[in-house]
């Protein structure tokens, strides 16, 4: 299951690269000590709205971050094509939130928490293409006999001619 025309490892460390900026800069933004709610409940409200928005930009974060990380160990070949399978899928996204809400926030956390969108979006993009890719790999190996079942059973022949 090899995606390499589609997806390569080059691909992967610069959006994780721009993850991992993205990921520091959310965590400054998202925890300055300066954010002054306000008086009386519209205070109250932007404090929830922007505690809500940092969850969902960080969990956005956090699922791009996961993935690339699998894709960076299976091009590394920490990880088996069958590992990332079964664990390197993205989840799917979230909700998208209300425009009326985050526009009470700060042009800052505003423009992270679109940033976090944007890249979610690249690497669903990257999901999507790389399953479509194994998909297909794997039909052609099924029908070409050159899967990971008839890679296992070669070896495995040959250990016992070995005995």
């Amino acid at each position: 299951m090899t995606c390499t025309d589609t997806i390569t490892p080059a691909i992967v460390d610069a959006v994780y690269e721009e993850a991992l900026d993205l990921t520091e800069e959310a965590r400054t933004v998202f925890e300055a000590d300066d954010w002054s709610p306000g008086v009386g409940s519209a205070g109250a409200e932007t404090q929830i709205v922007l505690s809500r928005e940092a969850l969902r930009a960080t969990t956005r974060l956090m699922h791009a971050m996961a993935w690339l990380l699998n894709h960076k160990a299976f091009f590394s070949g920490e990880l088996s094509a069958m590992q990332l399978q079964r664990n390197g899928r993205l989840p799917s996204a979230q909700p998208e939130s209300d425009p009326a809400q985050v526009a009470l926030l700060d042009p800052l956390a505003r423009l992270v928490i679109a940033r976090s969108r944007n890249l979610f979006a690249r690497v669903e993009r990257l999901d999507k293409s790389w399953q479509l890719r194994s998909e297909t790999d794997e039909t052609s190996d099924i029908a070409l006999g050159s899967g990971e079942v008839h890679q296992l059973r070669q070896k495995l022949g040959r250990a016992f001619a070995s005995n």
